[in-house]
């Protein structure tokens, strides 16, 4: 989805060709990804229950936000929740809440499907941290987290539409264009000053600092909400019959 520009080269209008495929093949793929959460325990009922008021609540974030100067508060909740609830819940929180943000903000278009999948993958990043961090050192793992999945997810949205904004450039000349035919590694130069130059010191470091700001100050507290919902829900436990105590059949009739 990303990566193809660099291999082949891109016509003026194959993104909004393609965009809609993707969008199309990427429904299927979070069928699977629920279907397999529920076939191996890692989701039930509940926490389809908590995905779904958690992407409500990233939808209020996003339309109180709307992203103004990197101002976007919704990546610090999907860490959190990420954290707590395991990389498959991430992954479908990170999709589902820009899915329905974007329907709420007229935030529709081909940058939709590109945005859904970079969000799915920084919530699944934050399930993937390791387990044995905790205390201040976890609210500072996360932090730091918080800041690469800014410019992560930057990069990666750069990268979807960087050969069609900054336009195809046959004879080389121009510095931050598109060259069909040059190397893989005289592209990613001309886009790594591209991403520099228009993106990396306004939005990715204005979300990077919101974060990790808002990580700092309402992590700890909004670990212990989330925890202490996902204990008395009794998410991940599986269920276990024995035989019944001698009387309760009898008892349980009278």
């Amino acid at each position: 989805m990303f990566c193809w520009p660099l291999l082949f080269e891109p016509g003026s209008s194959q993104q909004e060709v393609q965009a809609p495929m993707y969008f199309v093949l990427l429904l299927p793929l979070l069928l699977l990804v629920v279907a397999a959460e529920l076939s191996e325990g890692g989701m039930d009922a509940k926490a389809l229950a908590m995905l779904g008021v958690l992407a409500a609540i990233q939808c209020g974030l996003r339309a109180l936000s709307a992203g103004t100067a990197g101002l976007d508060l919704v990546f610090f909740l999907l860490v959190l929740a990420g954290r707590v609830f395991g990389a498959g819940f991430g992954f479908l929180l990170g999709c589902t809440s820009l899915f329905a943000s974007a329907l709420l903000t007229a935030g529709v278009g081909p940058w939709l499907p590109f945005q859904m999948m970079c969000a799915a993958w920084l919530g699944m990043g934050a399930g993937l941290l390791p387990r044995r961090v905790t205390g201040r050192g976890e609210i500072a793992m996360l932090g730091a987290y918080g800041v690469f999945a800014a410019y992560f997810y930057g990069a990666l949205l750069n990268l979807s539409f960087w050969p069609y904004l900054a336009g195809i450039d046959p004879s080389g000349e121009q510095g931050l264009a598109f060259v069909p035919g040059a190397t893989l590694a005289e592209n990613l130069e001309r886009f790594f000053w591209f991403t520099l130059l228009t993106s990396t010191g306004s939005w990715d470091t204005g979300r990077a600092i919101t974060n990790a700001v808002m990580i700092a100050v309402l992590g700890p507290a909004v670990l212990v909400t989330l925890r202490r919902a996902a204990r008395r829900a009794s998410f991940g436990r599986t269920p276990t019959f024995g035989a019944p105590a001698p009387g309760t059949r009898s008892s349980a009739l009278s």
